[in-house]
């Protein structure tokens, strides 16, 4: 598998945040309706609240599309990051020939994650507070917000600057948990299958990579995606003190298993996503002529 730093100048890597940007915006696009019903589920505290109804009254209140906008915004800025990211560490880490081990590939997953996150996070932040006021509107109820400009003068307003970057913990931890399981799983996957030479590096290959990443990616983050969610869709009167206070309320009222609340959802959702973007973004990478991820 090509090592990604084959190209290593600029125009490589502006290449690289472009191709991954226009991949992840139609990954986004596609896949929007099912990461609205996901963070519904995830902000409702009935125990045992249903898929189907919880999908009526997103589809009533009309919220399915409700915060794209930010939710493309924060992944023009988040996918470009951490993709290019990780594939600088990688070759970093395999400068001399040396084969980049897994637990390297974890690491470099998590923390290209973790950066990219921390930049995305306000537009990530409006994105939530937008799903969350589909459920207003579904009961008659003024919007807070009309859009992502309202959206981030009335946050600051109310909250602050740094008002922004509400949830940017749990945010963080998530992120670090999702991308060592996509990035790594992926990779590795992606890896293992061209060595046992299961298939060439085709779309094939991308597809059953992307399926394996989805799934790893889902279970790990799950929980601290929970507990994002529902630090960020709350205003200024939040329940909770911290990330870890949310997660003790979580478990003491609703059980465990409450945190992996909207998974299948999230996995519905993730499985898609990884799916377009991987396969998109090979094949733009292949057009352009760029090595392989």
């Amino acid at each position: 598998m090509s090592a990604a730093g084959g190209e290593g100048g600029q125009p490589g890597t502006l290449a690289k945040v472009s191709l991954s940007s226009i991949s992840a915006a139609a990954a986004e696009t596609a896949t929007f309706p099912i990461d609205a019903l996901k963070t519904r589920l995830q902000l409702h505290r009935s125990p045992g609240v249903g898929v189907i109804r919880v999908a009526g009254e997103l589809v009533r209140g009309g919220g399915v599309y409700r915060g794209l906008s930010p939710a493309v915004l924060r992944h023009l800025m988040y996918t470009p990051y951490r993709i290019v990211g990780y594939e600088y560490i990688r070759s970093s880490l395999a400068r001399g020939g040396r084969e980049v081990g897994l637990l390297e590939k974890a690491l470099a997953g998590g923390l290209s994650g973790v950066a990219a996150q921390v930049v995305a996070s306000p537009a990530d932040l409006i994105k939530v507070r937008m799903q969350a006021d589909s459920r207003l509107i579904s009961q008659g109820i003024q919007p807070r917000y009309t859009g992502i400009v309202d959206a981030f003068t009335k946050i600051i307003q109310a909250e602050g600057f740094l008002g922004l970057w509400k949830g940017v913990v749990p945010n963080a931890q998530r992120a670090f948990l999702v991308n060592l399981g996509e990035l790594t799983c992926y990779d590795q996957a992606k890896h293992l299958i061209l060595r046992k030479q299961i298939c060439d590096d085709n779309i094939f290959a991308h597809t059953l990579s992307s399926m394996a990443s989805g799934l790893c990616a889902t279970t790990l983050s799950c929980p601290a995606d929970v507990i994002k969610t529902r630090m960020m869709g709350e205003g200024s009167g939040s329940l909770y003190r911290n990330s870890f206070d949310c997660l003790v309320k979580t478990i003491r009222h609703e059980g465990v298993t409450a945190l992996w609340r909207g998974f299948l959802p999230t996995w519905a959702r993730l499985g898609p996503w990884q799916f377009v973007f991987w396969v998109s973004y090979e094949r733009l990478r292949h057009a352009s002529g760029i090595s392989s991820f």
